[in-house]
Order: C-alpha cells, then structure tokens, then sequence
C-alpha cells in the first residue's frame, strides 16, 4: 500500500514538474512573438506597400490599437500614395487623433499635385479634429468654388470653426454670405445650413430662423435650419423652433421637437410632453431623445408607456435609453421592472439591463447574474451575450463579492468572449487575486486574449514578472 502511494505521489509530481515546466518554456515564446509582431508591423510600415500599410491600419482598427500612430504620422509627412495618406487620415479621423493637421493642409493647399480622394480625406480630417489653424485654407479652398470639395469643404469649415468664438464668427460671417450672395445649388444649400449651425456662432441665428419658419421652403432646408439652431442652442433660436412645432408637415414636426433638447422654459416641457402623444412616430422619437437630453423627468411616465406599448421597436429602445439618462428613483425602477419582466423581449431586457447597470449596479448584480444563468440553461444565447456585455461594463461600489466569484468562474472556465469581459470586469472594478490568471492570459496564443490581458495589466498597473525576466532573456 505504501509503494502504491509513492508511485502516485511521483507520477502526479512528475506531471505537476512538467506542467510548470511547459509554462516556463512557451511564456517566453509567446512573447518573443508578440514582440515580433510588433517589430513586423514597424517595418510594414517603414517598408511595406499601400496594400499591406492599408491591411495594418484595418487590423489596428480591428484591435483599437493606438500604439503605431507615432510611425503612421512620421509616414504621412513624406508620403504621397494615395491609399496610404486616406487610410492614415481616415484612421485618425474616425478617433478624432491630433497629429496631421500640418501635412492635411499642405493637401488642400497643395491639392492640384494631391489625387482628388487625397484631398477629399484631408478635409474631412481637419474637420473632424476641428483645426482651427486650418480655417484659412478651408475658406480659400470653399471661395474658389471647386465643386468638387465644395461639400466637404464647408462640413470642415463647420466643424473646425467651432474651436473657439472668433473662428467661429469669422467662419459664419463667410458662410453666410456665402449662401446669400452666391446662389449654392440645391445640393450644397443644405451643407452650408448645417456648417452655419456646427459653428455655434449666433451670427447665424437670423438666417436659419426665416428658413425654418419659411413654410414656401424646402422640407430639408427647414429640417436642417432647426437642427442646426439646436446646435447653436442660444435663448434666440427658442421662438423659430417653437413655432415649427405647431406645423402640420411632420417631418418638420419632428425635427422642430428633436432640436429642443438644449433649451429650457414651461414652454419647452409642455412641447416635449405633448410630442409623445403625435401619431408620427419620428416626433414621438424626437420627445423621447429631447427628454434625454434635458433629464425630463416629468416625462418618466410617457417614457415607460413608449418602452412598454409603442409599436415601433426604436421608439421603446430609445425610451428605455432616456429612462436611464433621466436616472431618478422612478426611471431606476421602470428599467428593473422591465428587465425582470421575461416575457419582454430579448431586445427590451438587454437595453434595460445595460441602463440599470449603468445606474443601479451593486442593487441589482445579483440577479442579473442569476437571469444570465437562466438564458443560458435555456439556450438564449443573444439574450446571454447581451447580458455578458452589461455585466462587463458595469462598475461597482460596495461589495464586489458576487462580481468577484462570476468573474473567476470565467478566468478558470469560461468562453474566449467570458474571459474577455472577465478582463473588462477586473480592470472596471479594480478586482483583487487575479493576477497570476492576467498573466496566464497576456501569453495565450490568442492575439485578442493576449492583448487585452496586457492592457488590463497597464490600467491596473501590474505586471508579469516572468514577462519582465523573459524581456530581459530576449
């Protein structure tokens, strides 16, 4: 009996031995990998052609990664392939990143040596980044009346002119003469309404007034002139909206709702209220995000009528979202009534769980725990996924306890999507004991995995330090 028990004791030893063993020896190779791939991508970069360098950005994209913008700017400098300047100006443009202005106007002053779609990009990035220096280059480029970068040209000149109150006025000063004096096409009338709003200069405010309330005007000349006073947002652009709530085309109906949103009076809530009993159900949408806006919550009761009965799916999504906007006590329990209530569906129970996550965490964790259990022995899978993504997201105060034990479950047994928010859920709540799982992870040989693991570790500020020591080895 005693032999038998050595011989077990030194089998399961000699595995233990070869366990750690196999660890030791791949964690080092998974990050050699890791820093191989990084090295690559450099030398895409430096080396590679438009196709491969537009191949890298779709896959930083895919990964949100930001850690070769630095190389991608010094590219941009010098380049002058077409494919290679778009994919960098778009790529930082969907992140509104800083960092190619100077080499973006040198485009559009530049343009006739630049491919038209080169320019195209540029503009649209000085927009996006909102470059007040580039305000010059944008007015001359709209004064010469190029068509073809006169659109995208006065959606830049709005978006950058609102840096500051002086670009902004100079800005709407030259739109609106622009759009006075040199007759725009039909095309291009509604781009500069909306352009004279994005600068939030109250210069515009007369103009778009008289075209709102102008009802021989086009419907999306008067849609756009609401939307774009709504932008502006001053007390003067209150009495045109105001008016256009009462016309009897709807879709100026809706839109006149939809831009109340910044403004306040008895007035204003009275006109919200009274939009969520108009049988258009754009209007209806437009009260429902103008309550958002303001956190009406005199509208909690019309909101958890339109989340529970409206016929029309997004009206009852964007009536929970601005249920969980407005957050008072009775909003909170709406959003848990409607949650807990199986016979709603998937859809409504998982924009509910995400609002009361957002609002009510520690109260309610338990049980939204408990009914993702519940989907998933019933096979809900959508349902399942959806509450995944809200326990993820959540941040908690308090006791951690049922967070804690969930998330160990998906560190120890869980799906590649589970130990992915499982990552989100410690970095979120800054949850303690998981370190030697954070470190297992960040060596997986799933890139995703891998990465999230190691960024989990930065925003805990926490390291590996076999990773350290393998570094330090290579």
């Amino acid at each position: 009996m005693k032999r038998k028990f050595i011989r077990i004791f030194t089998a399961n030893h000699s595995n233990y031995t070869n366990m750690w063993l196999v660890i030791f020896i791949l964690f080092p190779v998974s990050l050699f990998a890791q820093q191989n791939t990084e090295a690559s991508r450099r030398d895409t970069i430096k080396y590679g052609t438009d196709t491969e360098i537009t191949s890298l950005i779709q896959a930083l994209r895919n990964e949100n990664a930001d850690y070769l913008d630095e190389e991608l700017a010094e590219l941009v400098k010098t380049s002058r392939n077409q494919r290679i300047l778009i994919g960098i100006f778009n790529f930082f443009g969907e992140r509104e990143k800083k960092g190619l202005e100077e080499r973006a106007i040198r485009a559009v002053d530049e343009r006739i040596d630049e491919a038209n779609e080169t320019v195209i990009s540029a503009i649209d990035y000085l927009g996006r980044v909102r470059s007040a220096d580039s305000i010059p280059a944008l007015i001359e480029l709209i004064d010469t009346e190029e068509r073809r970068f006169l659109n995208n040209g006065v959606r830049a000149l709005g978006r950058a002119a609102s840096a500051d109150k002086k670009t902004a006025d100079e800005a709407a000063d030259f739109l609106i003469d622009f759009y006075s004096n040199r007759e725009p096409t039909a095309d291009s009338r509604r781009e500069f309404i909306t352009a004279i709003g994005a600068t939030g200069s109250a210069k515009g405010i007369e103009l778009l007034s008289e075209i709102a309330v102008n009802e021989d005007e086009r419907i999306p000349l008067r849609s756009a002139a609401l939307e774009a006073l709504s932008k502006i947002g001053a007390p003067e652009c209150l009495d045109a909206v105001i008016t256009c709530v009462n016309t009897n085309d709807p879709n100026v109906r809706s839109a006149a709702v939809g831009a109340l949103g910044p403004f306040s009076g008895e007035a204003v809530e009275r006109a919200i209220l009274d939009a969520f009993r108009d049988s258009y159900y754009r209007t209806r949408i437009a009260a429902v995000q103008a309550s958002r806006d303001r956190k009406l919550e005199a509208a909690v009761p019309y909101l958890k009528f339109r989340a529970e009965r409206d016929e029309i799916p997004n009206v009852r999504e964007d009536a929970i979202r601005a249920l969980g906007a407005i957050a008072s006590s009775e909003s909170i329990g709406t959003l848990e009534t409607l949650f807990y209530e199986r016979r709603n569906s998937d859809r409504i129970r998982i924009v509910s769980a995400e609002m009361m996550m957002k609002n009510a965490p520690s109260r309610n964790v338990s049980r939204l725990i408990a009914e993702m259990d519940e989907a998933k022995r019933r096979n809900q899978t959508a349902l399942y996924n959806g509450l995944l993504k809200a326990l993820g997201e959540c941040v908690i105060d308090g006791d951690k306890t049922d967070l804690t034990n969930i998330t160990r479950r998906f560190m120890q047994s869980g799906t590649v999507t589970e130990k992915l928010y499982a990552l989100d859920m410690i970095a979120n709540n800054n949850l303690s004991g998981f370190d030697s799982d954070i470190n297992t992870l960040a060596s997986d040989r799933n890139e995703g995995i891998a990465r999230r693991a190691r960024q989990t570790q930065d925003r805990l500020g926490t390291g590996s330090p076999r990773a350290e020591q393998a570094t330090e080895n290579n």
